[in-house]
């Protein structure tokens, strides 16, 4: 019995929530995302709470159940309140800048790195060292900072790198010499 997925969502104020067949329209004052269900779930709104539910007691589908209530729940979140992430460039010259809609690092490489960002994400660099990656989409937003952050890995050793704002970087010892005697 999958617990997340049975736990109604409640739709916020100044959301709307429209089900068409397996298409959900989740509008807010921040944008629009549409979410196609597969066809194991359906969606039903009750009481201002949108109920995702499933055909059959399977494995599969019990495992996507839960998932697709995130899901729509996320994007409702989201229309509403938007999310962001935050990223710092830790070293001697890495800095970042903005070309129009371009995010332009440079991290140390003998070249500067261009990003452009998807649709629906935007990009903020109110100092040189700090990033804000921010939009309606939890994935997107997610998977554009990490994709940003991938360009240059924090590194265990002096820390340098791309980070986020919240993150611990693990430092490790240098060399030790070995004794002898």
């Amino acid at each position: 019995m999958s617990r997340i997925g049975n736990q109604p969502i409640k739709i916020e104020e100044g959301v709307t929530v429209d089900i068409d067949n397996k298409r959900v329209s989740i509008k807010g004052p921040k944008g629009e995302l549409n979410i196609e269900l597969p066809f194991e779930l359906s969606a039903e709104i009750k009481d201002n709470e949108l109920i995702v539910t499933r055909s059959n007691e399977e494995k599969p589908t019990k495992s996507i159940h839960g998932t697709y209530r995130m899901i729509l729940a996320n994007a409702i979140y989201g229309v509403k309140n938007g999310y962001e992430k935050k990223l710092e460039l830790v070293g001697v010259g890495y800095r970042a800048r903005l070309e129009g809609k371009t995010l332009v690092m440079t991290l140390g490489w003998n070249h500067p790195i261009k990003v452009e960002p998807y649709d629906g994400i935007e990009i903020e660099v109110p100092e040189e060292t700090k990033i804000t990656i921010s939009g309606i989409d939890k994935q997107k937003v997610g998977e554009f900072a990490a994709k940003v952050r991938g360009m240059r890995e924090p590194e265990p050793y002096k820390g340098k790198g791309v980070r986020y704002a919240d993150e611990y970087v693990r430092r490790k010892s240098s060399k030790s010499s070995l004794t002898s005697e």
